[in-house]
């Protein structure tokens, strides 16, 4: 275990006739002044071996990239609470106690900065297109992003589109219905039936942020689907399959080269990119026709909401072209980052039964008092919230968040540059004994008011125990989206169906960007008496 701690002696120089406050402030002077003579420089944190290139040929020849989150936990194992890490041209250090990661936000500024997804980046520039806010710095980057915080952060933007996720979500609970009852075997009125329910958690995902980003369905759970739903899915799982091995690499290089791995991800993001400038297309052509209706030579559609598409839009405030550019990467980042947190969550609640049911009780009863409003329902389901945190706790879509720190900092008593990247590695901090009790059971409750957790730790790192969605002000943009997205099918899951599983063994897992499991595991899915 992980553990630090300061112990201070005040001589009795009370007696002496001092006050208590003189004692105190001359001793904590004190402390300052031995911390300050025994801070410890940068090169003197522990690491991996300094040879950067090396090191990023034995992750090719070893495969480590796919284990890069169980690499990062041995090594803070093996190291301690911070290391430096590096990689290709890179030098990062890697940190995962929540005071830390407390001190590295409180010095982000203004401006904060994460790390660059070059390969991204590279295809921007190649291509011309503009880039979203994920890939944006300073100035720019914060006036574009105030502009987007008010379509998808702000809770009045969350009222908005919360309704299109529930009836999205209720339709997924009806199509497994239908699947159950039909591919299913017949117990006692009961039908059960055991499936990998993944291809359906990508076309619900897509299906969701498609309406509230388009305003419009794609009709991904109709009986035959369409191949260009499947193509854009299979377009985000290239991009991020192919991205880790190109992270450390100069794309220029391989753009010139014209290497296989940069052709597959550029041809990727080129579908990407091609999709979603239809959708945009017929996005304003809606608008067109909401303007005609809203003069009244049309009735139809006026007052619908028109998707955060045509929200931004009718607002003017940011060009077409950053429009495109920013909802193109909300769709490429908001498939795969909801659809494998369900995997994971459906799971550990079907290896999980009391906490299944314990969560079925309070969705039951807060289903029936919202009286069909979804978020009535979601607040008087406060485990919903907890199981999608505790999710994400043992399962982070993203296993680091990272930041450049605007001025000197001190971390585990290292002196760390301005300016030096730093990562709050998610994975090992989950499933830290020092920040967790009984880190691999899988408890919503933890996260409620007035729960065990809430003495685990002192010190201002508490509010820095959960990052999935990253913090301040450059947290994940689709946020809100995300949560909500998630909760909700889990509510209506678990209103009408009961979830097991015939082996409760851990899940492998890998890492393609995102983290997601080696196979996607096989749930059985059993009818409740009350459902529809």
């Amino acid at each position: 275990m992980i553990t630090s701690s300061v112990r201070l002696v005040v001589c009795p120089a009370l007696s002496r006739g001092l006050s208590a406050s003189t004692v105190l402030a001359g001793a904590e002077g004190a402390m300052k002044a031995v911390q300050r003579s025994s801070l410890q420089s940068f090169q003197q944190i522990p690491h991996t071996g300094s040879n950067g290139w090396i090191n990023l040929l034995r992750f090719w020849r070893e495969g480590t990239f796919s284990q890069l989150h169980k690499y990062m936990e041995q090594n803070f194992h093996t190291l301690g609470p911070i290391y430096r890490q590096y990689l290709g041209s890179q030098c990062s250090v890697n940190i995962l106690l929540p005071v830390d990661i407390g001190e590295l936000f409180h010095s982000e500024g203004l401006h904060p900065r994460r790390m660059t997804l070059q390969p991204w980046a590279t295809h921007r520039e190649s291509r011309k297109h503009n880039k979203g806010v994920f890939l944006k710095n300073g100035a720019e980057w914060r006036a574009d992003r105030l502009l987007l915080n008010r379509e998808l952060m702000l809770s009045s933007a969350v009222r908005r589109f919360l309704p299109l996720l529930d009836e999205v979500a209720r339709d997924f609970s009806h199509l497994l219905h239908r699947k159950v009852q039909t591919e299913g075997r017949e117990e006692n009125g009961r039908y059960n039936l055991t499936l990998d329910p993944s291809p359906d958690l990508f076309r619900f995902a897509l299906e969701g942020s498609c309406y509230v980003l388009y305003g419009e369905r794609m009709g991904l759970f109709s009986s035959e689907p369409s191949q260009e739903s499947q193509r854009f899915i299979s377009a985000v799982e290239c991009m991020l399959a192919t991205t880790s091995p190109l992270l450390y690499l100069p794309p220029r290089l391989l753009l010139c080269l014209h290497a296989p791995l940069w052709t597959q991800h550029a041809t990727a993001w080129d579908h990407i990119f091609s999709h979603a400038e239809t959708r945009i297309q017929r996005g304003y052509q809606r608008l067109q026709a909401r303007v005609v209706n809203a003069a009244g030579a049309v009735q139809g559609s006026v007052g619908k909401f028109p998707g955060v598409l045509g929200q931004l839009m009718e607002r003017g405030q940011l060009p077409l072209e950053l429009i495109t550019a920013n909802i193109t990467e909300l769709m490429a980042g908001g498939v795969d980052t909801t659809a494998v947190p369900l995997q994971f969550a459906l799971f550990e609640l079907a290896r999980n039964p009391s906490v299944q049911e314990q969560m079925r009780a309070q969705v039951q009863t807060s289903w029936s008092q919202a009286a069909g409003n979804p978020q009535k329902a979601l607040q008087g389901a406060p485990l919903l919230k907890g199981a999608v945190k505790e999710t994400l706790r043992l399962y982070p879509v993203g296993i680091t968040v990272q930041r450049y720190p605007i001025r000197d900092i001190v971390l585990q008593n290292y002196h760390i540059p301005a300016g030096t990247l730093v990562q709050a590695c998610l994975y090992p901090l989950g499933r830290s004994q020092d920040v967790f009790r009984e880190p691999e059971r899988f408890d919503p409750h933890r996260w409620g008011p007035g729960s065990e957790e809430d003495t685990t730790e002192t010190g201002s790192g508490m509010g820095f125990r959960s990052l999935p969605f990253g913090f301040g002000a450059r947290q994940c943009v689709g946020r809100r989206i995300a949560e909500n997205e998630m909760q909700l099918l889990l509510l209506h899951i678990l209103r009408n169906f009961r979830l097991s599983v015939s082996s409760k063994e851990e899940l492998k897992t890998k890492y393609t960007l995102i983290l997601q499991p080696e196979s996607p595991p096989s749930i059985n899915f059993t009818t409740l008496s009350h459902s529809y």
